[in-house]
């Protein structure tokens, strides 16, 4: 069987004693580094390289079962050998700010090592430079720290995510109200904001309780040292779902403005045609009442019917056009 992992490092004293060795050696590599944490990572692997691995940490079917399977919620469940984290990284592109790409992420925290079970590609990039910036963390706090790393680096990425859809809001927000009703494709283009907007809400709503969670006594997982560190991503984490429900009753109160306005622009056309409408039922009424039927020009020839039917084409026809140009059509 070939290796499943897609990348494996052993931390030791703030340093890296090994990398990118086979999963199959990651035990023996424990062993021989006894006061070192593992980090093993597998891209969407299958289910027969999963259960291997799950052998050799003792890793609980539920839990495996959930990290094979997609679109499991955010959650942290606890087992008797490990922990088990289920967490959403968020990627918002620069130049696209209503397509959103999440990326699930299972997560099993054992006492010397975090296993991360990708269900799509994504750039671990940095997350190896988050460790690798806190190394000194690592001393003496376990594989806290490598969690530690982790939990910051998909936070910091949900709230690079809340910023760029707030960035693409503003450009939007002016179109949205102005007078008569924001144009048909910047609407659909807030619409596609709300939509990105809620997906988001999803996988950021649950993340300050998980934090909160990995922070338990009785979990004995995060020591003193590495308390406030837990604390300040658990503060991030609340303070992006503050943001994210802010985008919410925005993105809310821009569409709602913007129907008000259309609703306005509706009663101002409605006005102008009842207006008319009125005008020309004047003589309409006193005409049919009186009879007064009167002879047009070639009325009695065939080409009276020509012209009087050619006239009310191009007048149905050009009045159509202008409707149409209005938008009232």
């Amino acid at each position: 069987m070939t290796s499943p992992a897609t990348a494996t490092r052993l931390y030791e004293n703030g340093k890296v004693v090994a990398e990118s060795f086979p999963c199959e050696d990651a035990q023996a590599q424990l062993d021989r580094h006894p006061g070192a944490v593992l980090w093993l990572d597998l891209l969407h692997p299958e289910p027969a390289d999963l259960a291997a691995v799950a052998a050799t940490f003792s890793l609980h079917p539920l839990a495996v079962e959930d990290a094979l399977a997609d679109h499991e919620r955010p959650k942290l469940d606890r087992y008797p050998s490990h922990i088990f984290l289920n967490v959403y990284g968020v990627d918002i592109a620069a130049d696209s700010a209503a397509g959103i790409t999440k990326t699930e992420l299972s997560v099993f925290v054992t006492d010397r090592a975090l296993i991360t079970v990708r269900k799509s590609a994504s750039d671990t990039t940095r997350l190896v430079e988050r460790w690798d910036a806190n190394a000194d963390l690592s001393e003496g706090n376990g594989v806290a720290f490598l969690l530690y790393g982790l939990l910051d680096v998909v936070v910091d990425g949900h709230y690079a995510a809340t910023q760029r859809l707030d960035a693409a809001m503003d450009s939007v927000e002016d179109a949205l109200l102005e007078e008569g009703g924001a144009p048909r494709p910047v609407r659909l283009h807030a619409m596609d904001l709300r939509k990105t907007i809620a997906a988001l809400r999803r996988a950021i709503a649950p993340m300050p309780e998980l934090v909160s969670q990995a922070m338990r006594a009785d979990l004995k997982l995060v020591g003193e040292h590495l308390m406030p560190y837990y604390r300040d991503v658990e503060d991030h984490a609340k303070h992006t779902v503050d943001q994210v429900e802010h985008l919410r009753d925005r993105i809310e109160g821009l569409l709602q403005a913007d129907l008000a306005e259309q609703g306005n622009v509706l009663n101002d056309v409605t006005r102008k045609l009842a207006a008319w409408a009125a005008i020309v039922a004047v003589p309409t009424a006193v005409t049919g009442y009186f009879g007064q039927n009167l002879p047009y020009p070639g009325y009695d020839r065939f080409w009276g019917w020509i012209f009087s039917t050619a006239l009310i084409v191009l007048m149905s026809g050009g009045l159509y056009i202008s409707l149409k140009r209005r938008g009232w059509l």
